[in-house]
């Protein structure tokens, strides 16, 4: 098979599209072969050389996919050669087959193309348990999300609303700003000219946020922590904005806050595989009903991740970029 390979860590020329050897199903894993494959900031990291696969896992990028099942290995109940999934991954999306444990793959929603579904597990897994299996998002709380035209933001935004939350967003341009307006978000923060903390206060009634998402770390922690409500709860999903951070341990307490901090990929599979049981009892049916869509911005072909993962990085992308395998 082919896959995008990095021989050395680097920019986005440092992701090679070259023949390597097919993977395997072992014990309990299914072998897929990939329609398509998902960009994500992790795939980034990881092509800089910060952002290793877990032992054992495929050493090519990639954290999410969707095809049909080639090949079942020992073990493996409930899924047949033909059926078409997606699958989270802890690496191995960027090629044309990927192994999978079966915990991890989900039958493609109805109403969703297969090419499509590719944009779904990482964003709604990632969301699901950290705004609800985490921090516990109840219907009339308010809801943050930072980067909120992002994979990540375009899917938060949909499943808070459809639980009735309310939601506030961040986004660097107006364009953005609508399109999460479209999707549901109720207060819209340009982060480039406004002071999210001062705009979600004005919004709340000096209340601020039930429950934040946020991909941004330290750069962000004092001032998430100014925005949290009484009972708040903070989700750190990353670290673009740098690794170490001051805390205000005493303002959290007055609010009698909470924060949590959670990485997907490096979780043991029977995690992962109890996040993906519950993404198909409680989303998939949203999903079947239209009420949430995955956003896809554009599908490139898969030998062209390095002009992906340009448009990832400058933000050029509202949703999820998709790459697609060719014949």
């Amino acid at each position: 098979m082919h896959a995008i390979t990095i021989p050395e860590p680097g920019g986005p020329e440092a992701l090679v599209w070259e023949e390597v050897p097919d993977p395997v199903a072992g014990e309990g894993e299914v072998l897929v072969e990939v329609v398509a494959g998902a960009v994500n900031r992790a795939d980034i990291l990881q092509r800089q050389g910060f952002y290793n696969p877990p032992p054992g896992a495929s050493p090519y990028p990639g954290l999410e996919c969707s095809g049909r099942i080639a090949a079942l290995g020992p073990g493996v109940s409930g899924w047949a050669v033909g059926d078409e999934v997606c699958a989270l991954l802890a690496g191995g999306g960027y090629a044309e087959k990927v192994a999978v444990p079966a915990g991890q793959l989900l039958p493609v929603p109805e109403g969703v193309t297969v090419d499509q579904a590719a944009a779904l597990p990482e964003v709604v897994c990632t969301v699901w348990s950290n705004v609800f299996m985490v921090a516990h998002l109840r219907p009339g709380e308010t809801f943050l999300v930072h980067g909120g035209s992002s994979g990540i933001g375009t899917m938060a935004i949909q499943l808070a609303k459809a639980v009735g939350a309310r939601v506030a967003v961040t986004a660097g341009t107006a364009e953005k700003l609508e399109r999460c307006a479209e999707l549901g978000a109720d207060i819209l923060i340009n982060y480039r000219e406004q002071d999210f903390v001062a705009e979600l206060r004005q919004a709340t009634g000096g209340a601020g946020a039930d429950v934040i998402l946020d991909n941004m770390g330290a750069k962000y922690l004092d001032r998430n922590v100014q925005a949290l409500a009484v009972n708040g709860r903070l989700a750190i999903i990353g670290m673009q904005g740098g690794a170490r951070g001051e805390l205000n341990i005493g303002a959290l307490l007055a609010k009698r806050a909470a924060i949590s901090a959670t990485s997907l990929r490096a979780r043991p599979a029977a995690e992962k595989a109890a996040i993906v049981a519950a993404v198909r009892e409680h989303v998939w049916p949203l999903v079947a009903s239209g009420r949430i869509r995955p956003v896809v911005d554009r599908e490139m072909p898969m030998p062209e991740a390095a002009a992906a993962h340009r448009v990832v990085e400058d933000s050029a992308h509202i949703g999820k970029v998709l790459l697609v395998t060719t014949d």
